[in-house]
């Protein structure tokens, strides 16, 4: 039987990257999903290619409350409930000294980053706690658990989304709601070529060979890699997971 038959997940982030492959991997193990992003054109094509029965899309800014219950609504109403919800949606603002930061670019990161994760796990786990239970990813970053230069909004904000994990996992237990974080190094997506030339404006290339050699396996991660844990921890298989920060980094947490 497929690992995920007869579950809904709800996905959000789900347009492109990371988001969009587990989309594909959840439905090829029987799940249906509810896809969320604010790029409509993007999740209209992710949710075209998916089966019409097995998938369903909605537009919203996750920092917006208003949007964020909207889409938990739409996923209740289409599937009837939401055994899975992945709490991918992210932005990685401006690259550069916190001395030189804007507060209007920390601000639009924390708002997306951490109140819209917040807000989802809020909305969502008042629909598990009902349900009688759920898995809950939520998307972190090796920046959720070290620092980094020239990225202190988004750092910030991914080491806040840690402290939700472990949070929200001691709430949900006794309702049978497992929260866990998946930690990615740097993967091949959009967002890393966007930091990529944040950090050297006109050689993006070389700051990814410096960033592959922090690496000790040498490369990226890519973007099925980090799905397969997501599955992993939104399948029966880890039933008794909850409250742990997965790091998947290519043996960067060795160091």
């Amino acid at each position: 039987m497929a690992r995920l038959q007869n579950k809904v997940a709800l996905i959000t982030g789900a347009g492109a990257g990371i988001g969009k492959v587990i989309a594909e991997m959840f439905v090829q193990e029987g799940a249906k999903v509810v896809l969320v992003d604010w790029h409509e054109a993007e999740l209209a094509e992710v949710d075209a290619a998916l089966p019409a029965d097995q998938s369903t899309y909605y537009v919203a800014d996750v920092s917006v409350p208003e949007q964020v219950q909207a889409y938990v609504d739409h996923a209740v109403k289409t599937f009837g409930r939401i055994d899975i919800f992945v709490n991918n949606a992210a932005i990685e603002g401006q690259m550069m000294p916190i001395i030189e930061q804007t507060l209007e670019n920390f601000d639009r990161v924390q708002a997306i980053n951490v109140r819209g994760a917040f807000v989802g796990l809020q909305a969502v786990m008042r629909v598990m706690q009902q349900q009688g239970g759920g898995s809950i990813i939520n998307m972190s970053s090796v920046a959720g658990l070290a620092g980094s230069a020239l990225a202190a909004p988004y750092v910030a904000s991914k080491h806040a989304l840690t402290g939700l994990t472990k949070c929200a996992a001691l709430e949900g237990a006794a309702d049978k709601i497992r929260v866990n974080s998946v930690h990615p190094s740097p993967v091949n997506t959009r967002m890393m070529r966007s930091i990529e030339e944040m950090f050297q404006p006109g050689h993006a290339e070389d700051t990814k060979h410096q960033l592959e050699t922090m690496i000790p396996l040498g490369r990226y991660g890519e973007s099925e890699e980090i799905a397969y844990l997501t599955l992993f921890l939104a399948s029966d298989e880890s039933q008794f997971i909850t409250g742990a920060n997965y790091r998947i980094d290519g043996g960067m947490g060795a160091k």
